[in-house]
């Protein structure tokens, strides 16, 4: 089965799906940028101050509660960006914003985006949309984590970092998947090996291979597919340039 979002490589789709007006009236304003593994984007409670489109790699949005737990709230990669709380008009987050995988992109800062949005309502519009499909996204995140075990929940968050990434091989630590997950570091060892006892993945250290993509939306038993579809609906595929 084929990776579900509808993204080119190299290139970030919320972008490329802009109008041709939209996006000329953006693009002076992007500025090249890398991501490093483990890279704090954006610090809860602060405000931001920049905005990022990936073209690959994957980010991670995650919740933090007064006594310190973290677990992850969505993640993004090259079909999505950070900047949430610009796009709705607020001035900060109490989200954390991290790399999980590295990678490469382009930022604009918050002020300069703002700007744009007084010029241009269909550019904010675009984005909205994407907002909308993140939104989805965090609420199927939150029905897995509730009611989801842990095997599933594991699958289903595999395959949605494998829709965002070349390849099969998903740089990936026990111990930022234990975050991710809300789970403890020797319940991920214990979520691994049972995908990878029958055949869906090779985990070594540091590194998951994906060796059986359908075996794995099998296992995700449905918590997988729902916000990929929004997705699809809201955003889809570049349009090929008029010859």
């Amino acid at each position: 089965m084929p990776k579900r979002l509808p993204c080119a490589a190299d290139q970030n789709n919320i972008l490329a799906t802009l109008s041709s007006d939209d996006r000329a009236l953006i693009e002076p304003c992007l500025e090249f940028s890398e991501f490093h593994h483990g890279m704090v984007l954006q610090e809860s409670g602060k405000a931001e101050e920049q905005v990022f489109f990936f073209s690959d790699g994957v980010g991670s949005m995650i919740a933090i509660d007064q006594a310190g737990r973290r677990i992850e709230a969505g993640l993004f990669g090259r079909e999505g960006m950070s900047g949430i709380a610009v796009v709705m008009g607020g001035t900060s987050t109490h989200l954390e914003t991290v790399v999980q995988i590295a990678g490469r992109g382009c930022a604009i800062s918050a002020d300069d985006l703002r700007t744009l949005f007084a010029q241009s309502s269909t550019l904010r519009d675009h984005l909205l949309l994407y907002i909308h499909a993140q939104f989805v996204q965090t609420s199927q995140t939150a029905l897995s984590n509730g009611r989801g075990r842990l095997e599933e929940r594991l699958a289903r968050w595999l395959l949605m970092c494998h829709d965002r990434m070349d390849g099969d091989r998903l740089e990936l630590t026990h111990d930022f998947l234990a975050v991710m997950l809300g789970v403890r570091r020797a319940g991920v060892t214990v979520g691994t090996h049972l995908l990878e006892g029958k055949g869906l993945i090779q985990a070594k250290r540091g590194e998951i291979t994906v060796l059986d993509r359908d075996g794995l939306e099998d296992e995700a038993k449905g918590s997988y597919g729902v916000a990929e579809a929004e997705y699809e609906r809201l955003l889809g595929r570049p349009k090929p340039e008029a010859a």
